[in-house]
């Protein structure tokens, strides 16, 4: 194996390489996927408000850039939860996490 403490490396080199990067990798990914899929329930002026957050087990958390936003998409909460399981995800719940400006 070559020493690459000299040679620059991607991300994804470094993420295969390391089991906790590719396991971040991919859950990173997967939080994407899941996004995706419940993006038609939600409406498309809220959707650049929200963002894929972390999964922790059966529960997965949702960035969202504002209190008016996180409101309306807790209504939408078991509409989502209902699409991500029949996509195949074990999703107990979800979370919504409000976005701070630091200043």
């Amino acid at each position: 194996m070559t020493n690459r403490r000299h040679y620059p490396v991607t991300l994804l080199q470094a993420a295969e390489d390391s089991p906790t990067l590719a396991r971040l990798a991919e859950l990173a990914r997967e939080s994407g996927e899941r996004l995706k899929a419940i993006e038609s329930l939600i409406p498309q002026a809220l959707r650049p408000a929200i963002q894929p957050g972390p999964i922790e087990g059966p529960a997965w958390c949702l960035l969202v850039s504002n209190n008016a936003a996180a409101a309306k998409l807790r209504q939408l909460l078991p509409a989502l939860q209902s699409r991500l399981l029949d996509r195949g995800w074990q999703v107990t719940s979800i979370r919504l996490k409000v976005q701070t400006v630091q200043r």
